[in-house]
């Protein structure tokens, strides 16, 4: 008999809790959820605001995490999704590692986006025992989705100011080559375009939307949450990729008219209604 609480299509999300500046769960769980999927967040840590203030609360939750997951167990919960963000330790990565096994099926699709640094500088938490453990758990993954700066730490690539497309290929082909079998090297920079580099089905294609105003945080976890629920959902990955590409460039330009700080994310709010449900071949 089927377990009553299975009964919906579920994506456990690990990642921070975050009350001000859109991002991680308080970004996947509405977009998540807008796509006909119950979005059930595992805390790794609860923060006042996002870290791109000059100053936040942050309570870490890591040793909450067994006694948390624990009252899931005895409800016998599974998840057609698992997508991992935030993990500011090396034992947060473990508890990640543990709950894949405890609770993902052999269809469990999982997404890991290996959150470490950006614009060429790593995170203070980035250290060398936490990129080598991130490269082992990158090895369960089905789906990554690294910015470029991670995918450097994680092939042990020399960062540098200006980029070729055959550089770019060179590193996702790494990357696969360390299990996943759906990449997307996430927001590289031009002048006039941001680039996905997506690496699926063997081959390597690059998606490019025109650049819309200034740095604006959130935006990968926009992004991260339309890819684990359309995967989920059974959409194309290329598809998925494009059309998550086209969703983030109407929550940038809708921002900018807003005169929304680039801090306090993107104001997805305004378009959800366009993102829409699709059903592919599960």
């Amino acid at each position: 008999m089927q377990n009553i609480h299975n009964r919906q299509k579920k994506i456990a999300v690990l990642s921070d809790v975050t009350g001000f500046g859109k991002c991680s769960v308080a970004v996947s769980l509405p977009i998540i959820s807008k796509l006909r999927i119950q979005c059930c967040p595992v805390p790794t840590a609860v923060l006042s605001n996002q870290t791109a203030f000059d100053s936040c609360y942050i309570d870490d939750y890591t040793k909450r995490y067994k006694p948390y997951t624990d009252e899931w167990e005895k409800l016998r919960l599974k998840f057609e999704g698992i997508q991992t963000g935030f993990m500011n330790s090396v034992r947060q990565i473990e508890n990640a590692t543990d709950f894949i096994s405890r609770f993902g099926k052999s269809n469990t699709i999982v997404q890991t986006d290996p959150i470490m640094g950006d614009d060429g500088v790593s995170f203070s938490f980035a250290s060398k025992e936490y990129i080598e453990k991130m490269r082992d758990f990158i090895r369960s993954s089905d789906i990554i989705t690294p910015n470029l700066t991670e995918a450097c730490m994680l092939t042990d690539t020399s960062w540098r100011d200006r980029w070729h497309l055959r550089d770019i290929h060179d590193i996702i082909m790494k990357l696969s080559e360390m299990g996943p079998d759906r990449i997307v090297i996430t927001g590289i920079p031009s002048e006039s375009y941001v680039t996905n580099a997506v690496y699926y089905g063997k081959d390597v294609t690059f998606v490019r939307q025109k650049k819309i105003g200034g740095r604006r945080d959130g935006t990968g976890d926009i992004f991260a949450a339309v890819i684990i629920a359309d995967a989920v959902n059974g959409v194309d990955f290329l598809q998925s990729v494009k059309r998550a590409s086209a969703f983030v460039k109407k929550c940038l330009m809708v921002s900018v008219k807003m005169g929304i700080p680039g801090t306090d994310g993107a104001a997805f709010e305004e378009v959800i209604d366009d993102l829409r449900y699709v059903h592919g071949q599960v």
